[in-house]
């Protein structure tokens, strides 16, 4: 079965976590055990129903407040398809855990208040989905219960998110809408006999329904290699071999390819995987190349279709979210992490802070602070082989680490 990745979204006490936790209850994912301790935390804490959050928030300061804080992963299935869900938190101050929950999602699942209707929160986190490039936007209108499944309201709040939407949306770009009450498993599994005015389908059945995106075996090829396979043994005297995942496209045994950066060109004689010879490899493929000639090689290296060469360059134009709490200031140096390939960088220009409601680009910029997204100019002391995060997303897509601390500091899409 495939693998559909969801990244949920919204504002505090929008329902993420109960949304989830009732998922997993209605497709029954919760072992018995687990079921016994929920129900005796709830409990314990004086509620007459079962908090099925507490699946989720899993950290103590998290249930205490009732708040997401970490970005937790939970994994379920149904007959037709697996799922891995990132939930997320919806604070403003951990917009960055959103961008790291949400980086692989081929869905964004936000979730709107049905009493608060489209708020701030909303606006970043759809404005984030888009900057992600995630090519399906499902939008929950959650806690229905509460406003007497009116669909009055359920319409207002659709007209409301698309007014925006249709300002920062990408062509392809897929917005479903669904009213739901996740308190009661109201549209989630089943349709709700309380909103027979909503003529859609349920939650967990337009999720099995997504298509997913097949564009990565057509984008460029891209392959990194992480690895040089020397055994340099008796069975394998000569054997040479370059190990990785294929980031992007499709690569085929005796397809003539160059390495870069030093630009030699050779033929691919045989793609491995897990021992035995395959005629093809395609992306999120691990394998091993071994090719015609001897070349030098080394982890960093890249190996393109002569015929399908990024670019490359020691500048690069890109838009960042910032996720340290010490900000961003020109001329700052930082390390580049673009797929294995490491860089130092420096800062030259910082421009376009975007205020992600009103879509207004700040051109005055001095400093980028935590959670904010602005455009940067970066210098890289090597060359960095990449194509625009839009184009590809694999090979478009780097970060900064600050090298005191170690700590990754900034997730930058190129330009």
């Amino acid at each position: 079965m495939d693998v559909l990745k969801i990244a949920t979204a919204g504002s505090v006490d929008d329902g993420k976590s109960t949304l989830i936790g009732r998922l997993l209850f209605e497709t029954n994912s919760i072992t018995t055990d687990k079921l016994e301790a929920i129900m005796a935390s709830s409990k314990k804490k004086g509620l007459d129903y079962v908090d099925l959050s507490l699946l989720t928030d899993g950290l103590i300061a998290e249930r205490e407040q009732g708040i997401t804080i970490d970005v937790a992963h939970i994994y379920f299935s149904t007959p037709t398809r697996k799922f891995i869900i990132a939930d997320t938190p919806g604070h403003f101050e951990y917009t960055r855990n959103m961008v790291t929950g949400a980086s692989n999602a081929n869905v964004s699942m936000i979730l709107v208040d049905a009493r608060n209707g489209v708020v701030e929160q909303t606006f970043r986190h759809f404005y984030i989905s888009c900057l992600l490039r995630i090519p399906n936007v499902v939008v929950c209108v959650n806690k229905m219960d509460l406003v007497g499944y009116d669909q009055t309201k359920f319409e207002e709040i659709k007209a409301a998110f698309m007014a925006f939407a249709e300002k920062v949306r990408f062509p392809g770009q897929e917005i479903s809408f669904i009213p739901v009450s996740s308190l009661y498993g109201e549209n989630l599994v089943r349709q709700s006999a309380h909103m027979s005015w909503y003529e859609g389908i349920s939650l967990l059945s337009l999720l099995e329904a997504i298509p997913l995106e097949q564009h990565l075996s057509e984008e460029a090829s891209r392959f990194p290699v992480q690895y040089v396979v020397r055994p340099k043994s008796e069975e394998f005297h000569d054997y040479r071999a370059y190990a990785g995942k294929v980031a992007s496209g499709l690569l085929r045994k005796g397809e003539r390819v160059v390495v870069l950066p030093s630009g030699q060109e050779t033929t691919i004689a045989k793609i491995e995987k897990f021992g035995r010879e395959i005629e093809a490899a395609q992306a999120k493929e691990s394998i091993s190349l071994l090719l015609q000639d001897d070349v030098d090689i080394s982890r960093g290296d890249m190996i393109v279709p002569i015929s399908q060469l990024p670019q490359q360059s020691r500048q690069l134009a890109a838009t960042i979210c910032w996720m340290d709490k010490k900000p961003l200031r020109v001329g700052g140096s930082y390390l580049l992490q673009h797929g294995v390939n490491t860089s130092r960088a420096k800062v030259s220009a910082l421009s376009n802070l975007i205020d992600v409601v009103t879509l207004v680009a700040d051109s005055a910029v001095s400093e980028l602070k935590l959670n904010e997204i602005a455009d940067v100019q970066l210098k890289t002391a090597k060359e960095i082989f990449y194509d625009s995060f839009t184009e590809n997303r694999a090979n478009g897509a780097f970060i900064l680490i600050d090298e005191q601390t170690n700590s990754t500091v900034g997730v930058g899409l190129i330009k």
